[in-house]
């Protein structure tokens, strides 16, 4: 399908030479807006009340765990607390990556902590989780890029929890003999964040990622593991045009995603890529559609969706 013959099309006005340019954030990565004083209306939130959100904070903290609601300072990071969940982030907080959408930290990581996976079934234990995610910072220094320890992981959550495992992990590097192995713990849903366009994939994600090597990781999986559901992600608002995002949607059907998000990207700080466009609420919908028409099986679509918010709810749709 092309965006030129796409009967639902409705561009916007031309991209600025600046935003032609900019990169596209990442589904579920990234932050508040710095500045946020001159956010339009659709993104502006009301604190939820009361103090339901305490008992996971607390939770994730007697256990020294991380998660990537905090690092990437998420704005639904109070929400899914409240709703006792989050998504544990592994192997540390800091990534290996210079990626200009992200707020997690950047540099040398200390070595995978060998009872995380431990701490991580406890909290899924104890916050009674029946789908549980698990993402990651990138670790290029490992030499399996830390798929052995999502195994760890998998396989003791799954003795202390009954509950769906969602996984979010890097691409490895390429590597697929990584991505065998973490498929051998048969994870009920496999997803990783495209980012963005092709134009705009070298600006976002930097040299050590590849638009078509993401693809073909997509089609690998599909090859290995048929049935298992594949997911993926897409921020919008940092420059990509109609065309490229519709293409983009089609290729990442062809190499096996049914599942997919789209959210706007929010800038994590000053040192991030600034915003090109806040998308309203009207146009995510128009995309859901879109998307849908594609042969999506499932789509979550709007200014505040990321990667695993609401996972469960895609799942069991």
């Amino acid at each position: 399908m092309s965006a030129k013959t796409d009967p639902l099309r409705t561009d916007s006005a031309p991209a600025t030479e600046a935003q032609a340019h900019a990169p596209c954030g990442a589904a579920g990565v990234v932050a508040h807006v710095s500045g946020s004083s001159g956010l339009p209306r659709w993104l502006k939130r009301r604190v939820p009340k009361g103090n339901a959100n305490h008992y996971t904070a607390r939770l994730l903290a007697e256990l020294n765990l991380a998660t990537v609601c905090d690092h990437a300072r998420c704005p639904n990071r109070m929400e899914c607390y409240a709703r006792h969940t989050a998504t544990f982030l592994l192997l540390g907080s800091v990534c290996t990556r210079q990626c200009r959408f992200c707020g997690v930290s950047k540099g040398r990581p200390e070595p995978p902590d060998p009872d995380e996976p431990q701490r991580v079934a406890e909290a899924a234990r104890r916050l009674g989780l029946r789908h549980v995610v698990l993402t990651c910072v990138t670790r290029d220094d490992l030499p399996d890029g830390g798929a052995a320890h999502f195994v760890r992981t998998i396989q003791t959550v799954r003795r202390a929890a009954e509950a769906a495992i969602e996984v979010l992990p890097s691409d490895f590097g390429g590597n697929l003999d990584a991505v065998d192995l973490l498929l051998s713990a048969e994870p009920d849903v496999y997803n990783h964040n495209a980012e963005t366009v092709p134009r705009l994939f070298p600006l976002v994600r930097g040299p050590q990622a590849n638009y078509r090597r993401t693809l073909e990781m997509f089609r690998h999986i599909r090859r290995r593991r048929p049935t298992m559901p594949l997911k993926t992600g897409l921020m919008l608002g940092l420059g990509e045009t109609d065309d490229e995002l519709l293409d983009t949607l089609v290729d990442l059907h062809q190499a096996g995603c049914r599942l997919l998000t789209l959210g706007q990207y929010l800038r994590p700080g000053t040192a991030q890529t600034p915003v090109a466009r806040y998308v309203p609420p009207e146009d995510f919908e128009r995309w859901k559609l879109r998307a849908e028409r594609i042969g999506y099986a499932h789509v979550a679509a709007g200014p505040f969706v990321r990667s695993s918010y609401h996972a469960a709810e895609m799942l069991a749709e």
